[in-house]
């Protein structure tokens, strides 16, 4: 059974990842996606004050948006499908509104992490959850890069005192990996264990996990490299999603409950809790596959139609737009 890829080599990047350039292989650890800028954000959460966070996060939205080219046509890119077709003024607003949004993401996903602040999450769609947890039967919480996805990951352990194992794509510097591996664990407790996806027999690992009646966090947007697709439909347009939540949910005999999180204001969010899907058992297994990942992508599309600057994929996905 194949539910999550193999290890990626230095070679091979996951398909929505951002483009190397030039800048990476100059600044190394310095880069946008490097150990220094981990560290220096949780420093800069734990130190600036209340008042000063806005300021800062403008400062640095508008200096990545000077500096990081490719990230930036990729994001106007995929947001053309979205949005529509625009002029380069507006293109402009598109990019610094969604970097914008995601510097607030992530400096709040670092307070989250690293200070005592309260948060404020409420969540739509509570009678999904209420239902599957009362069953006791393990399930699958795919979510997608919207918001703060992390946050709905955690829902189960904090809420219901649920063990969740989540699954997180390797960082493109280990020593970013390790980081952040530290401090999930050090704010999370041990009902939420942290997997990346390197492991070959991660997979197994999983469906043991969802038999025992445990609960396994997927990212559901973004193909692994090397991993099995389904070429699923996104606004209209071919849109390749990973294969493998539905596989480890048929094989498991679990449903997959599509959970999105976003963010309504300074340390506010909102969980949106979607119907739970289905797998089919039929004769024709991968018409089952392709069914189901096609039914997520139709929430998927919902939920970035909802909040479309909250949508962080920072790799061209429709290369054809330009």
């Amino acid at each position: 059974m194949e539910a999550v890829a193999p290890r990626e080599t230095a070679h091979t990047a996951p398909p929505h990842a951002p483009e190397a350039g030039w800048a990476r292989r100059l600044l190394g650890p310095f880069y946008v996606t490097g150990v220094f800028w981990f560290r220096f954000h949780r420093f800069g959460v734990r130190v600036i004050p209340g008042w000063a966070m806005g300021f800062m996060i403008a400062l640095f939205t508008s200096f990545f948006c000077v500096t990081l080219r490719n990230i930036r046509a990729a994001l106007a890119d995929n947001l053309e499908p979205v949005l529509g077709p625009c002029g380069w003024w507006e293109r402009q607003r598109r990019i610094f509104r969604t970097l914008h949004t995601f510097a607030w993401c992530l400096s709040e996903r670092y307070e989250r992490l690293s200070t005592s602040r309260r948060f404020d999450v409420q969540a739509d769609g509570l009678d999904h959850w209420q239902t599957l947890n009362a069953s006791g039967e393990g399930f699958i919480l795919v979510t997608a890069h919207i918001g703060a996805w992390e946050v709905g990951s955690m829902l189960p352990s904090a809420r219901d005192a649920r063990r969740v194992h989540v699954v997180r794509e390797a960082e493109t510097d280990p020593r970013a990996q390790r980081f952040i591996q530290e401090l999930i664990k050090g704010a999370a407790g041990d009902l939420y264990t942290t997997h990346f996806a390197e492991d070959p027999q991660l997979g197994m690992a999983l469906l043991d996990a969802l038999r025992d009646g445990e609960i396994v966090a997927l990212q559901g947007d973004r193909p692994r490299a090397g991993g099995r697709k389904a070429e699923a439909t996104l606004f209209g347009r071919p849109f390749p999603l990973p294969i493998g939540p539905a596989v480890l949910a048929r094989a498991a005999g679990v449903p997959i409950l599509p959970v999105f999180v976003f963010r309504e204001g300074r340390l506010r969010y909102r969980c949106a809790i979607h119907p739970p899907i289905r797998v089919p058992h039929t004769a024709d297994r991968t018409a089952d596959l392709e069914s189901t990942t096609q039914r997520f992508a139709t929430e998927l599309q919902a939920a970035i139609t909802y909040r479309p600057h909250q949508w962080f994929c920072f790799g061209k996905v429709w290369r054809e737009l330009r």
